[in-house]
């Protein structure tokens, strides 16, 4: 069982981190890691913060993650100190407060998979996404409450939010560091976008990403706006 979460403290000093692609293989029909990840959760009590670092993974196991947060008695804080993307952001939205590193993104997109076979198998897959897709928007809307059609378009359009615009638009709740310090954050801030590219970009593997995967999305989307 490869693990991608690590669970330490106790009582409301607990943290649960989430760093790197959230499950290596897909948690649909795994009955062995889901029960772990569960049991560990249950394990102990009182209030929970979740760092997150992932650019995503299995979707599966981002619900099944987002559930048990949610069904979780003691309060569940998420914090993003560096990237939530795809299906990390649905774990994101299962904070009752959920807070962003002032250097942090979040990054939402429709769901993508591999498929082979015949025409017949072709729609069938669309099909899947789509019900996926109507999941993810689920999660979307309960924090945010923002327009399923707006939010599917913010999916269409592959939206990345640096930690104020994801404040904003409803998806975070506030950004971390920034008590007491409104004026240092209403100063002008000068943005490098080939910086910030370049950087993003070397934190992806060295070895080319599976097609179709979280990691192939956001590598295509860096380089693309490198042009």
């Amino acid at each position: 069982m490869s693990k991608f979460w690590n669970f330490t403290g106790e009582g409301e000093g607990r943290v649960l981190r989430l760093d790197g692609t959230i499950a290596e293989e897909t948690w649909w029909g795994d009955e062995v890691t889901p029960a772990a990840f569960r049991a560990e959760l249950a394990a102990g009590k009182g209030d929970i913060t979740v760092w997150i670092n992932s650019p995503g993974g299995d979707v599966f196991a981002a619900a099944q993650i987002y559930t048990a947060l949610k069904e979780y008695p003691g309060k569940v804080t998420v914090k993003v100190d560096g990237l939530a993307a795809s299906a990390a952001s649905v774990v994101a939205m299962a904070g009752a407060e959920t807070l962003m590193s002032p250097v942090s993104y979040m990054v939402i997109h429709n769901p993508a998979t591999i498929a082979i076979g015949d025409s017949g198998e072709m729609l069938r897959a669309k099909e899947m996404l789509d019900e996926v897709k109507e999941g993810i928007i689920n999660s979307y809307e309960a924090k945010t409450g923002l327009d399923r059609a707006e939010i599917g378009r913010l999916m269409n359009e592959e939206t990345c939010f640096n930690a104020r615009k994801a404040v904003d638009m409803g998806f975070a709740d506030g950004i971390l560091y920034a008590e007491g310090q409104a004026e240092d954050f209403a100063a002008p801030v000068i943005f490098s976008r080939m910086l910030a590219t370049n950087s993003l970009l070397s934190k992806l593997p060295k070895q080319p990403a599976k097609p179709g995967t979280a990691f192939s999305l956001l590598e295509t989307r860096l380089q693309n706006l490198k042009k």
